[in-house]
């Protein structure tokens, strides 16, 4: 199994996806472990001086003028873990959790946040083990970082609340230690509050947001190429030095990738013909410059996602010179605006590949198909209803694009006074790639059986390429009316497996 080596300048995206969803081993570098203890030694002579340190021996929050006695600072960390882990509503899934353990982790092996090496150890143990915190869907406000999530998945260390084994049944977290031999942690000075103080939640989602993008982004521009051949549209708008001369490079990316699986097609170019047109409509002609723009955008986002996975995010923080501060570096704003960001992409996508599917099922518009694609137009209702299906998810993605990170409700009787909803940013753009996936497949299923309708000319060898695939995969062809649902999920799958791009690169060689 794959080992991810955790040090002190952060991890990298593939790091997270392969803990996240591949269930790849942790470690910590030597490195990590020294720089732990260097760190807990400056918090170990804070909290032994009488002096009042927020994190180590004040309260929190709106709470932080209180001074703690020492006897009573073990019961304060405890208390913090148990006061916050206080989530509501459905369960969040295994591999969102897994990153949100993970990234905690990376933060903690920074060295600046003063825990100490074993209560680190005990973070990979549990990975390690598969055993997965139950966190639940609200209690983030994502600032002070995602503290709700995080604070379940350190209750789990403390060997308290609820935790999913490696065989997905939900037992209490004690008996699962126990099991995997894990002593759950006693949290000392500061340990508690670093353990819940961090964006690690909204990170992990949009790392995991952009893998999947990535794939739907190619998959749109295949699915795009294939709706340009089946309305017998002009490949000449993808022309290289077209893009060139307005020069973002999603846009020429998209465009290429178009071109690519274009390339020797027989039914690109007729649109003078029986019906004459001077331009193909925006959707068809316009799909690099919306689907570049999604690109531009997620290139953004993964510098932002880079930034925070080198950044160490605590409140307060222990610095190379011995100092520790309290500071801001918690707030979600950066990583929330990108998922809001993202989310307003994929609906535009989806809206422009929706147009494109109504367009292959409008007889007046389809430049000779048979109206809805239908066998026997009136007797069979042909693809009517799936684009019903299509255009209520890409109304829902509407919806999922209103930025959560435009609003903020005060907490913490108004300490904190101003937070970022990144936590709910995130938990709608997952909503919003997984509705996306499914506008894609619509079109893919629309623009196949079009292609085929389209007797007498060849699609281009990528275009064949993707149609013998995808009926291999169960998507079944042109005929009489059928029940559509399966057909419909089992192109879902094809496109969300990652099929439908290796499909049509095992022609092109590799998409942009």
């Amino acid at each position: 199994m794959h080992t991810v080596v955790v040090g002190t300048s952060g991890v990298t995206a593939s790091d997270v996806l392969a803990v996240a969803r591949d269930g790849a081993r942790v470690e910590l570098s030597a490195e990590a472990v020294a720089a732990l203890a260097a760190a807990r030694e400056i918090v170990d002579a804070l909290a032994a001086k009488p002096d009042p340190v927020y994190g180590v021996s004040t309260g929190f929050g709106a709470l932080a003028t209180r001074h703690i006695s020492t006897e009573l600072r073990a019961q304060l960390q405890r208390n913090i873990v148990r006061s916050h882990a206080a989530g509501m509503g459905p369960r969040v899934e295994r591999e969102v959790v897994r990153a949100l353990m993970f990234l905690r982790l990376k933060t903690v092996c920074s060295g600046h946040t003063g825990v100490r090496p074993e209560v680190a150890q005990t973070m990979a143990d549990v990975l390690n083990a598969g055993i997965t915190p139950v966190v639940h869907e609200y209690g983030s406000l994502g600032c002070s970082g995602d503290l709700a999530p995080l604070s379940h998945c350190a209750l789990t260390l403390m060997g308290e609340g609820d935790a999913e084994g490696p065989d997905g049944v939900v037992r209490p977290a004690g008996e699962l230690l126990a099991e995997h031999g894990i002593a759950p942690v006693e949290l000392k000075e500061k340990e508690g509050l670093a353990l819940l103080n961090g964006t690690d939640g909204m990170l992990g989602m949009l790392i995991m947001a952009l893998a999947d993008l990535d794939t739907l982004y190619k998959s749109a521009d295949i699915t795009a190429a294939l709706s340009l051949e089946g309305l017998l549209g002009t490949d000449k708008v993808l022309a290289p030095e077209l893009h060139a001369i307005r020069p973002h490079p999603g846009q020429a990316a998209s465009a290429a990738n178009m071109l690519a699986v274009l390339k020797d097609s027989q039914l690109t170019g007729h649109h003078q013909d029986d019906a004459p047109r001077v331009q193909d409509a925006y959707s068809v002609r316009c799909a690099p410059q919306v689907a570049g723009a999604g690109r531009d955008t997620m290139a953004h986002a993964r510098l932002v996602a880079e930034r925070e996975l080198a950044a160490a995010v605590d409140n307060p923080v222990v610095l190379p010179d011995g100092r520790v501060e309290s500071n801001g570096n918690f707030h979600g704003a950066p990583v929330a605006y990108v998922l809001d960001f993202l989310a307003i992409a994929a609906a535009d996508l989806a809206s422009i590949a929706e147009r494109r599917t109504d367009r292959l099922l409008d007889k007046n518009r389809s430049h000779g198909l048979p109206p809805f694609l239908a066998d026997d137009a009136g007797v069979d209702s042909g693809l009517m209803i799936a684009q019903y299906t299509q255009a209520a998810l890409v109304s829902e993605l509407k919806r999922l694009a209103v930025p959560a990170s435009a609003d903020s409700i005060p907490s913490s009787a108004m300490q904190e006074d101003h937070v970022s909803m990144g936590w709910s940013a995130a938990r709608k753009l997952r909503t919003a790639v997984d509705n996306l996936t499914r506008v894609v497949a619509v079109e893919l299923y629309a623009a196949t059986r079009a292609v085929e309708l389209r007797e007498g000319l060849t699609p281009a060898p990528a275009s064949r390429a993707v149609i013998e695939a995808v009926r291999k995969a169960g998507v079944q062809g042109p005929g009489p009316d059928r029940f559509l649902a399966p057909d419909l999920a089992a192109a879902d799958a094809f496109v969300r497996s990652g099929q439908l791009v290796a499909a049509a690169e095992s022609v092109t060689g590799p998409l942009q």
